[in-house]
């Protein structure tokens, strides 16, 4: 029986027989297609090349520079890495951290939990093994089994993080993925082959280690990696705080939550919280009594919490004996037919130059001179300034606070001295892990605060959220994550149980996202992340959470 399938990349149908795989179809059409496929899409959810067609389908083939595709690539070199690993350290714990300074942060420990430090020669002979698997081009074998066989296989291989996820997530089967002889799981598309992953390095980074991917410009090369001890600073607190309470990955939380410790967690995180911003407050005091740090800057990407975290700072400095005083950087956007437009032709209000930069350094200056200033007003609705009576001047003991996605930008304050400015850079960095091998995204975190809050105060709905995100990205990409060292302190709004509370708000906005729609890959993904995570009823949030920004119900005015 001959089967339709509609190729969205040559726009033809082809029909081919029942049970052909994708991969085989791949190559009967490689003369059609520009590219090797690494996965594809088959009615917009993401499956591997060995899936197999047995009724009519809509297929996408995707290469490794699609967002997809490069989730495949790093999905796969995790598992190159793993069987390398088993193989050269026997018996020894890989953990995939998170991504940093253009990579992946990898640890190694012993069983009984001892760091093993990854030496030049030990990052070598890995090295060399995860070439030779590379060239051998040994298959990454998609397989699924009934789940308490998976995780006796698990068990075996000592992946204890998988086995209590498996154990505290219930499902009838799990699929997983075979590379010579070792098992492991990942929640969505593995390469085809070894052969696929060619480019890679490893590369020592502090008490670990790097996992080097290919560079975006020359996918031939490895991505040369980037100082970010700043942000390695954040993440190593808030991964040593997460072994502390002794939650660093899903299937921990889970059993927490199973135990009725929710609130115990809550309490915890919200007081590492209180702590932190306490610490930064003081370090502003501090500067101030020397005569500096009268203009505080914080700035972070989109859905990071920057406003929350600006009102509780506040609080905070006001326990320090300092008056915080705030004004918005939206209300000095140039008039919108001076505001530049970007690739697309669209109005560019994500960039520095969409603010009146003269304007403002003009304000700070006379407000830092003893003077008063009268704060422009910026209206959307008529995409113009006007102009209101509002008088604004410091007194000594005054901390002016200025929040907005360009505060780590030396440009935005240029004519200032460096002394009287104190830049926060605020950001979800995630640090919870679903398993030993499977890290969340920051990204997929703050994508997650935002679809909730733009349904809940802007009533849009989740597919248009989704629709927005690359373009928000790419701003983020051009103008905040290349000042993030600038940072005088780095404040991790994330929180340990954020995703559990979102679950409930976040799945019945993703599963209106069409079946028939592109962006359905997307929503499907998220639903699969959400799916891990056992659910945390919201009323156990306190009204001054930063949570609150997104699901409503905080003490604070926004």
């Amino acid at each position: 029986m001959m089967i339709p399938v509609d190729c969205i990349n040559t726009g033809e149908q082809i029909h081919v027989e029942g049970g052909l795989q994708l991969m085989q179809l791949a190559v009967r059409m490689a003369d059609r297609l520009p590219f090797t496929p690494i996965c594809a899409h088959v009615n917009n959810k993401t499956e591997n090349l060995s899936y197999s067609i047995y009724a009519p389908k809509q297929v996408e083939f995707l290469d490794a520079s699609s967002p997809a595709g490069h989730r495949t690539y790093v999905r796969s070199l995790c598992m190159l890495l793993y069987r390398a690993v088993y193989e050269v350290l026997p018996s020894t714990r890989l953990r995939i951290e998170h991504s940093i300074s253009g990579g992946y942060l990898c640890h190694l420990s012993d069983r009984d939990g001892g760091a093993v430090t990854p030496t030049p020669e030990i990052l070598a002979r890995l090295l060399e093994v995860m070439h030779r698997l590379v060239e051998r081009n040994l298959p990454f074998e998609f397989r699924e089994a009934p789940t308490s066989e998976v995780i006796e296989i698990f068990r075996r291989q000592g992946l204890d993080s998988k086995v209590m996820l498996l154990e505290t997530n219930p499902e009838l089967y799990t699929t997983y993925y075979t590379l010579d002889g070792v098992a492991d799981n990942y929640y969505s598309a593995l390469a085809p082959t070894t052969g696929f992953i060619r480019t890679f390095d490893l590369i020592p980074y502090h008490e670990g280690f790097l996992l080097i991917g290919p560079d975006s410009a020359n996918p031939d090369v490895p991505r040369q990696p980037v100082t970010q001890e700043k942000m390695y600073e954040a993440y190593k607190n808030h991964l040593l705080f997460n072994r502390t309470i002794k939650v660093s990955d899903v299937g921990q939380l889970n059993r927490a939550i199973q135990a009725r410790h929710t609130s115990e967690l809550i309490n915890v995180a919200e007081a590492m919280h209180e702590s932190y911003l306490s610490n930064i407050a003081a370090n502003i005091a501090e500067r101030n009594r020397d005569g500096g740090a009268r203009v505080v800057l914080l700035a972070g990407p989109s859905s990071s919490g920057k406003t929350t975290t600006t009102k509780r700072l506040a609080i905070q400095l006001m326990t320090k004996l300092r008056t915080p005083k705030m004004i918005s950087l939206d209300d000095y956007f140039v008039d919108r037919e001076a505001t530049p437009l970007d690739e697309s032709g669209d109005y560019d209000y994500e960039s520095l130059y969409a603010l009146d930069l003269e304007r403002l350094n003009s304000d700070l200056r006379t407000l830092l001179d003893g003077g008063c200033i009268n704060l422009p007003t910026y209206s959307f609705e008529l995409g113009r300034r006007i102009e209101r009576d509002r008088p604004l001047q410091l007194d000594p003991d005054d901390v002016l606070l200025i929040e907005g996605i360009h505060g780590l930008n030396p440009e935005l304050t240029r004519s200032l001295p460096s002394d009287d400015v104190f830049k926060v850079y605020v950001s979800a960095l995630t640090s919870l892990s679903i398993d030993d091998h499977n890290w969340i995204s920051t990204t997929d975190n703050r994508l997650l605060r935002r679809m909730v809050r733009d349904h809940k105060y802007r009533h849009t709905c989740a597919l248009e959220t989704l629709r927005r995100w690359p373009s928000v990205r790419r701003g983020e990409e051009k103008w905040i994550f290349p000042f993030q060292e600038n940072a005088d302190a780095t404040f991790n709004s994330s929180l340990i149980f954020e995703i559990g509370v979102m679950k409930a708000y976040a799945e019945p906005l993703l599963r209106q996202v069409p079946h028939n729609h592109p962006l359905y890959s997307e929503a499907y993904r998220l639903l699969k992340l959400l799916s891990y995570f056992e659910p945390i009823p919201a009323d156990q949030i306190p009204p001054t959470s930063l949570l609150r920004e997104f699901l409503g119900g905080s003490s604070f005015h926004y």
